[in-house]
């Protein structure tokens, strides 16, 4: 049973790195954002719209960026869980949405993803009035 009690320990810490967020996956996640998005000081709307302070915003809120009428009434303030379920199928979560994206569907690379987009929660953004 001693023997035991040490392996067991490791397993459970092992367990929860896995399902831990990593920023540094993240950034690899994001390279499929990349052809539409901008995240950073510089960010700028491309595509789509800059990705600083994405979590805690309202849909359809950067400044200058031209949003379908479905992004803008939906009514969604982006938390983690909405973006979660919007970013594994963003037509399906906002239909009408003019976002061409077939979606990341594994839970992981969506969990690194947003710990690599929190990196960005105070970089300047400029909300809509």
């Amino acid at each position: 049973m001693k023997r035991l009690m040490p392996a067991t320990i490791l397993l459970a810490i092992s367990a929860s790195t896995v399902f831990a967020q990593d920023a540094a996956e993240g950034e690899k996640a994001f390279a499929v954002c990349k052809a539409c998005h901008q995240v950073g000081d510089a960010a700028k709307n491309a595509v789509g719209p800059t990705l600083n302070g994405l979590i805690g915003r309202k849909a359809g809120a950067v400044d200058g960026y031209s949003y379908s009428d479905a992004n803008k009434k939906s009514g969604i303030t982006w938390d983690e869980a909405t973006f979660s379920e919007y970013i594994k199928d963003p037509k399906a979560k906002i239909p009408g949405t003019k976002m061409a994206f077939a979606g990341i569907k594994d839970e992981q690379k969506v969990k690194n993803l947003i710990a690599y987009l929190h990196q960005f929660d105070k970089a300047p953004v400029k909300l809509a009035q």
